[in-house]
């Protein structure tokens, strides 16, 4: 069985109508989701781009593979996704984003070549990449985000969109005249980006995605990873104009959330992105573009469908959408990711698994907790590969897929964000080493632990669902913060460090190698069976002397 692993970016939970959005109509997705299963508390392991995905392609949590922020590097020889697929005789294959950082002095101490195939693989995330391209070719002060080779700004050079940076200049720019309108600048949101739609990025990716489809023959893992919805929010035309604000849900926010707020709340409120995402004005520029750009998206898993079902492939391939993170969008006074409320840390994710096995859960939604890791852990499973449960920390979904009762359900789920990198730890006066968050949450709580000597924040999802009001200083809810820090604890002691070796390799020792080497704590020969001490017992060798 083939697995088309599909991930967009900073595509929120609730931005689909099978998850509920009332104006936004995504109906290929809501196939998918009539043909599989839907969870609906699903956590990432990171509000960031560069950690959530460092933990999706690991199956690992942030503080264990630590690349805890974008730009960090994946430190040589962790284990992929690629590694334990390629060991059980399946491709394991990357099509658009990884956000992954090479830990070129460790490859360096290593010797391994970046043009070596193994070299390459350490490279990119454990992928064999068909095409990489991360979306992000803005150019600062300084120099560019990100100094890598653009496919997608090679692809349009070939298609008569000329300058050095046509992915800035035209996909996500429109114009003002004659003159550029940076899709960077919201005011410019709701205008077409100047370029052909089939010639923007999102499509773009899916023809590379089917180029791949058709070349490939083996059995593959295909990580199709678009750059959208994510900012720049700006879309070709007809995506600009197709929602308007009157399609705008309601915004979740009350001015209670500024009245003594948490210091990280309060920073990352009062930053440039809260303080624009809290205009009124800017919400109705902004949404109905990413709604735009979510529409695209949907239409272009409509052609990977049709493609599939064309070649007869919808029978062999499991398909799975996903999210690395969400996004505020003005929610809690708040813009972009980064912290913990519902906009920003869940992720829609939707498995489809064609074979018989999965027949009686056609269409069905879970409401168990799961996180990011165990969709790594699923693919594993998937692929009847064997999940190495000393190194993958998640848990496959599959038995929620084939209904059956999950043997290791989850009581709760955890997400941490390292923020030491953002200015958000200056503003406060935090050291790097503490400017860390770590998320617990269950079906009623959720519990926010903050480092650094700050106070935790705790929300009442039973009784608050919308995550309106802190509770992490209220003294009528101790108890409720202690036992949610049990929880934290518990997760805390988890092993997570012993990979070189499993449960079953050690017993495996136990039982070949119990009569090996020495006996300790003997006082004399009869204490064990003679044969135990046979090498020790006889008469004494001669002594040469020279």
């Amino acid at each position: 069985m083939n697995i088309l692993y599909i991930m967009f970016d900073q595509l929120r939970f609730d931005y689909l109508s099978c998850a509920g959005h009332p104006t936004l109509h995504t109906p290929n997705i809501d196939e998918i989701a009539a043909k599989g299963v839907r969870f609906t508390e699903a956590y990432t392991q990171s509000p960031v781009c560069g950690a959530a995905r460092m933990s999706a392609y690991t199956g690992r949590y942030v503080s264990s593979h630590g690349a805890q922020w974008n730009g960090y590097p994946l430190r040589v020889g962790e284990l992929t996704l690629g590694d334990h697929l390629r060991a059980g005789g399946v491709g394991c294959w990357l099509v658009g984003k990884t956000h992954m950082k090479a830990d070129i002095k460790g490859m360096e101490r290593l010797g391994l070549s970046p043009d070596s195939v193994i070299g390459a693989r350490q490279s990119e995330c454990g992928f064999d990449v068909w095409c990489r391209d991360d979306g992000l070719w803005a150019v600062g002060p300084d120099g560019p985000y990100d100094a890598k080779r653009s496919p997608y700004n090679e692809y349009l050079k070939s298609k008569g969109y000329e300058g050095e940076n046509p992915w800035a200049d035209f996909a996500n720019a429109g114009l003002d005249g004659n003159e550029i309108a940076s899709g960077w600048f919201m005011k410019n949101a709701d205008l077409p980006a100047n370029i052909d739609e089939a010639d923007s990025e999102t499509p773009w990716l899916t023809t590379e995605a089917i180029k791949f489809m058709n070349a490939t023959s083996e059995p593959w893992c295909a990580h199709i990873s678009y750059i959208k919805p994510h900012w720049p929010y700006i879309v070709p035309a007809p995506y600009h104009d197709m929602y308007s604000a009157k399609d705008i849900v309601p915004v979740v926010k009350d001015p209670a959330e500024l009245e003594n707020p948490h210091p990280i709340y309060e920073a990352f409120a009062s930053g440039r992105v809260g303080k624009s995402f809290s205009r009124e004005d800017v919400r109705e520029k902004v949404i109905p573009i990413y709604m735009g750009l979510i529409k695209q998206c949907d239409d272009q898993v409509g052609r990977l469908l049709r493609y599939l079902k064309e070649t007869g492939r919808d029978k062999d391939t499991m398909i799975i959408i996903t999210s690395d993170h969400g996004d505020y969008l003005g929610d809690h006074w708040l813009g972009e990711k980064d912290l913990f409320h519902a906009p920003s840390v869940k992720v829609p994710l939707i498995i489809y698994d064609p074979r018989e096995s999965a027949e009686m859960t056609r269409g069905t939604v879970c409401n168990d907790l799961v996180e990011a890791i165990d969709v790594t852990a699923t693919i594993i499973d998937a692929a009847r590969c064997e999940v190495p449960l000393n190194v993958v920390e998640g848990r496959s979904l599959m038995p929620y897929l084939q209904g059956r009762e999950h043997p290791n359900p989850r009581t709760y789920a955890v997400s941490e964000y390292d923020y030491s990198s953002h200015p958000v730890c200056r503003e406060i006066d935090v050291p790097a080493k503490d400017a860390r968050m770590f998320m617990v949450a269950t079906h009623d709580w959720k519990l926010v632990h903050c480092e650094g000597g700050l106070p935790p924040m705790l929300f009442d999802l039973a009784n608050d669902p919308e995550e309106l009001k802190d509770l992490g200083t209220n003294a009528d809810y101790i108890d409720a913060r202690a036992a949610m820090y049990v929880y934290l604890h518990d997760w805390s002691l988890r092993m997570s460090q012993r990979v070189t070796i499993s449960d079953a390799e050690i017993a495996k020792k136990r039982q070949d190698g119990g009569q090996t080497g020495v006996v300790l704590g003997l006082v004399e020969e009869n204490d064990v069976p003679e044969a135990w001490t046979a090498s020790y017992r006889g008469s004494a060798p001669n002594r040469s002397k020279r």
